[in-house]
C-alpha cells in the first residue's frame, strides 16, 4: 500500500494504491483505494475504509506515509480491534463501541484543529491590520509634523517679510516727503509755464479763427461765381437744344412736303 504521485510541479496530488512491491512507484498497480491532497491545511484524504481494512487483513504492508494516513482515518485502529476480536479478547459490540468512541474523539480533535487554524488566521489578519494601522498612524503623524514645520517656517518668513516691508515703508515715506516737496516746486513752475502756454494757445486760436473766417468768405465768393457760370452754361445749352429742335422740325417738314409731292406725282401717273 503506497502513494502514487499525480498533479503538477509544485502542486502534488497522490493516489493511494495497492501495488506489487517490485513495481516502480508510479507504475502499474492492482487497485486504487483513495486519494491524498497535502496542499490544504488540514490535508484532504478520501479513502475507501472497507477496502483498506480488507487489504490490511490480507497482509498488505503500508509505507510510512500510508500508515499515517490509515491511522488518521482509523483503519489501523479498527485492524487492531479486529485482531483482539479474533483472539477472543473483545466482542463485536465492544469493538464497535470503542471504534465509535475513537471516531468521535478524532472528529473533535479535527474540528478543534480547524477552529484553531481559523482562529489563528483571524488573529494573524487582526495583527496584520493592527500593524498596518500603526504604520498608517506613524505616517500620518510624520506628515502632520512636516506640515506643522512647514507652517511654522511660513509664519517666520511672513514675520521677516513684514519687518522688511515696514522698513521699506518708512524709507518710502521719507522719499515721498522729499519727492512731494520737489513736486510742489515743479508744480509751481509748471503752472506758470502752462499759463504762458495757454495765453499763446489762445492767441494762436484767435489767429486761426480769423484765417478760417477769411477762408469761408473766399469760399462763398468762389461758390457764387461757380453758380453764375453754371447758370450761363445751362442757358447756352438750352438755346443750343432749342436751335437743334427747330432745325429738326424744319427738316421733318421738308421731308414731309417732299413725300407729299412724290405721292401726288404717283397719283397723277
Amino acid at each position: 500500500m503506497r502513494l502514487q504521485r499525480r498533479g503538477k510541479k509544485g502542486r502534488p496530488f497522490y493516489h493511494i494504491v495497492i501495488a506489487d512491491g517490485r513495481a516502480p512507484r508510479d507504475g502499474r498497480f492492482i487497485e486504487k483505494i483513495g486519494t491524498y491532497n497535502p496542499i490544504p491545511n488540514p490535508a484532504e484524504i478520501v479513502l475507501n475504509f472497507e477496502k483498506a481494512l480488507d487489504w490490511l487483513q490480507r497482509g498488505a504492508q503500508p509505507t510510512d506515509t500510508v500508515r499515517n494516513i490509515l491511522s488518521f482515518k482509523g483503519v489501523m485502529y479498527k485492524h487492531h480491534l479486529i485482531k483482539g476480536l479474533k483472539k477472543g479478547a473483545l466482542t463485536e459490540a465492544e469493538v464497535e463501541v470503542k471504534f465509535q468512541a475513537w471516531l468521535k474523539e478524532k472528529e473533535a480533535k479535527i474540528e478543534a484543529k480547524r477552529s484553531g487554524l481559523a482562529e489563528k488566521s483571524r488573529a494573524e489578519k487582526k495583527a496584520a491590520f493592527e500593524a498596518e494601522t500603526k504604520v498608517k498612524e506613524a505616517r500620518e503623524a510624520e506628515l502632520a509634523k512636516r506640515r506643522a514645520d512647514a507652517i511654522e517656517a511660513q509664519v517666520k518668513e511672513a514675520q521677516v517679510a513684514d519687518e522688511t516691508t515696514e522698513e521699506e515703508a518708512s524709507t518710502e515715506e521719507e522719499m515721498l516727503t522729499k519727492e512731494a516737496v520737489a513736486e510742489k516746486v515743479e508744480d509751481s513752475s509748471v503752472k506758470e509755464e502752462e499759463k504762458e502756454a495757454e495765453v499763446k494757445e489762445e492767441k494762436a486760436e484767435v489767429k486761426e479763427e480769423k484765417a478760417e473766417d477769411e477762408a469761408k468768405v473766399e469760399e462763398k465768393k468762389a461758390e457764387v461765381k461757380d453758380e453764375a457760370e453754371e447758370k450761363k452754361e445751362d442757358k447756352e445749352e438750352k438755346k443750343e437744344e432749342k436751335k437743334e429742335a427747330e432745325v429738326k422740325e424744319e427738316k421733318a417738314k421738308v421731308e414731309a412736303e417732299e413725300k407729299d409731292a412724290d405721292e401726288k406725282k404717283k397719283d397723277k401717273e
